[in-house]
């Protein structure tokens, strides 16, 4: 072993790793992966390396493969995680060869069962029996050396992860990954579910795969350009509630050109809403612009108008607006994915092995509703960092857990 056991070559201090009693609970889930090795001479197994993975999550003193590596051969992580060490070479072989369908299905059972109780409040007349998903991509630059990732040319390369995000339950419930110049629809439209209302923005304009969802038994609420085509069936009447929500028009329509609109076998409904916000932080708002892509008028950096379109007849003007709003859930856990989880740093560079982490990266934030009840946050996530470096008692960890901000 020499110098990858010796003091200088360590990338931490072996005392910093504390807090591992939290990991116990994780050899029931993972154990269903434990007889997967793809070879019965590998040593390391799938659950091992899953678990591996999470404590790179979790704490902060383990920053690279060679930091999983090296607590891999210490004594505490071994017994507590029930991991055996493991060599550079078996971990970065088992982001080639471990299937990441059996790490996504973990994910999505966890995903099932949590619900974090900080999530927003179900909207009235959106039935009881339909899930609000929003629906987004976001991209990752990628190494130069990942030369499947070549996205607009051959010095840009970039991932793209595809998230579906429950918003009345705070929880991611699918994802997947491609490469950067992938189409976010297509995407969509190949884990299209039942019963579940879609809040989607104006890249995912297109009349055909509006009928798609349609046709899968689901419904929708997306953002128009501007600029769209659309001729109107019925002018329904607003209600004093609808205007005080900034509601300008409520129509029944057929949407685009007739060769669009053909497309479609119903007639859609188009909602016009007028967003006022406070300006961020006391900034002084930006002057009126144009958007020459869409001929869209915002008449202030926070002063502007949506076109909304939907299938739902049946919901009050003013959910949908709300609806269309809740779609910033799906940013703010982008935010925390990538700039506090620290998902932009990729352990792997095959498209396998990133998927694998993709679905390590996603258990975690799981676990961390499933602990609190709550939706993850940067503190939440400080709090089990200084547990696990030895700075937090446990007791400390649930004194913090108790005191997050109850449900709205």
């Amino acid at each position: 072993m020499g110098s990858e056991t010796s003091t200088s070559a360590a990338p931490f201090d072996a005392r910093e790793l504390v807090g591992l009693k939290y990991f116990k609970a994780l050899r029931g889930l993972l154990g269903r992966l434990h007889a997967h090795r793809d070879h019965p001479n590998r040593q390391l197994h799938y659950d091992e390396y899953l678990t591996l993975l999470l404590l790179y999550f979790f704490n902060p003193v383990v920053t690279s493969l060679r930091g999983v590596q090296f607590a891999s051969q210490l004594e505490r992580v071994q017994k507590h995680l029930g991991v055996k060490r493991a060599s550079l070479g078996s971990l970065s072989e088992a982001a080639q060869v471990f299937d990441p369908d059996l790490a996504r299905g973990v994910f999505e059972a966890l995903a099932a069962d949590a619900c974090a109780a900080d999530a927003p409040p179900r909207p009235a007349g959106l039935p009881e029996a339909l899930a609000l998903v929003a629906a987004d991509g976001t991209l990752l630059a990628a190494l130069p050396k990942m030369l499947w990732a070549v996205w607009q040319g051959q010095h840009d390369h970039a991932i793209k992860l595809h998230f579906q995000f429950d918003v009345l339950r705070g929880v991611p419930v699918a994802a997947s990954l491609t490469t950067g110049n992938a189409s976010e629809k297509e995407e969509l439209a190949a884990h299209l579910r039942a019963n579940t209302l879609y809040v989607i923005d104006r890249g995912y304009r297109d009349y055909a795969f509006f009928q798609e969802i349609i046709d899968s038994q689901s419904s929708f609420v997306a953002r128009v350009q501007g600029n769209a085509a659309y001729e109107v069936v019925e002018t329904r009447e607003l209600s004093a509630a609808a205007q005080a929500a900034g509601v300008q028009a409520d129509q029944v329509v057929h949407m685009g050109w007739k060769t669009e609109a053909a497309r479609q076998r119903q007639v859609l409904r188009l909602i016009k809403v007028h967003v006022k916000n406070p300006p961020a932080h006391g900034l002084k708002p930006r002057g009126p612009r144009v958007d020459p892509k869409t001929k869209y008028v915002r008449i202030s950096e926070d002063e502007f108008d949506l076109l909304l379109v939907t299938d739902r007849m049946d919901l009050p003007p003013e959910t949908v607006a709300l609806l269309y709003r809740y779609r910033w859930q799906i940013e703010i856990f982008f935010r925390w994915f990538k700039c506090v989880l620290g998902c932009k740093h990729l352990l792997a560079q095959s498209e396998h092995g990133l998927r694998i982490e993709l679905y390590a990266a996603l258990i975690a934030s799981l676990l961390i509703v499933l602990w609190t009840g709550r939706k993850p946050t940067r503190r939440t996530l400080e709090m089990l960092q200084f547990h696990f470096q030895g700075w937090a008692s446990a007791a400390e960890v649930d004194a913090h857990i108790a005191g997050l901000k109850p449900a709205m």
